[in-house]
């Protein structure tokens, strides 16, 4: 299905994007989540699944405490989930989503991020249609029979499973990234779980020219400076890069 350089861009995102964004995007999660959920992540489990991922990204320790103690007086500010939908270079869609304290500064931010590369963003609904909201789980060190026998076993639901450059893709029902994972790691503990995550998933890809091309990679560097932005969906086929 053409996912594995995708694949692997999202599993180094912890290296391609500037710790102080990844640090920013984690620190609002941890707060909203402490902050409505309570402080101990035994008992939130939002609060603990959001504290695993943290580290997982390699999130200093520090920095989720501090946002867990910045909950603590239960004031402060308020960041809301928004999501942007806009028309890309070549034909391409684009899904933005942000968590923000105020909506009309990221509006504006985001829309001059469109306009600057040429592209136009949509009205809400405008894009969404074309993708769908999944779970995907990324491993590697099994194979697909015995990951879908796991999954069968589990009673949890698949969409697609496929293996391209070693690495086996799990696409599943938005509501069961957790039950999935559960699923392999009980049968398989020592299994490296490269990616899982809820995400857009194109149903179709698009392949752009080199100009426009290189008009995305600017428009994901301006949304990379946003600290709002939480991250950037698309339908483009990306080109592989030789290492």
């Amino acid at each position: 299905m053409g996912r594995a350089h995708e694949v692997r861009k999202v599993a180094m995102m912890k290296t391609s994007l500037m710790k102080s964004k990844i640090y920013s995007r984690f620190g609002k999660e941890i707060y909203m989540a402490a902050k409505t959920g309570g402080l101990e992540p035994d008992t939130n489990l939002a609060l603990k699944k959001i504290i695993e991922k943290a580290k997982a990204a390699q999130v200093p320790g520090d920095v989720i405490k501090r946002n867990i103690d910045k909950a603590k007086g239960g004031g402060g500010e308020d960041f809301f989930p928004v999501r942007y939908e806009g028309f890309g270079p070549g034909g391409s869609t684009l899904i933005v989503e942000a968590m923000t304290d105020n909506v009309n500064r990221t509006f504006g931010e985001v829309r001059a991020c469109f306009t600057k590369i040429g592209a136009k963003l949509g009205v809400t609904g405008s894009v969404i249609h074309q993708y769908q909201y999944v779970s995907m789980i990324v491993f590697e060190g099994w194979s697909e029979d015995e990951a879908l026998e796991a999954i069968m076993e589990a009673e949890c639901e698949v969409n697609d499973i496929s293996t391209e450059d070693g690495l086996v893709t799990i696409i599943g029902p938005s509501s069961q990234l957790d039950q999935i994972k559960e699923a392999l790691l009980a049968k398989n503990p020592e299994l490296e779980v490269l990616i899982e995550k809820v995400t857009y998933l194109p149903n179709e890809y698009v392949t752009l020219d080199e100009s426009d091309i290189q008009k995305f990679h600017r428009f994901i560097a301006m949304t990379d400076e946003l600290d709002d932005v939480q991250e950037v969906f698309h339908n483009i086929q990306l080109p592989i890069i030789e290492e």
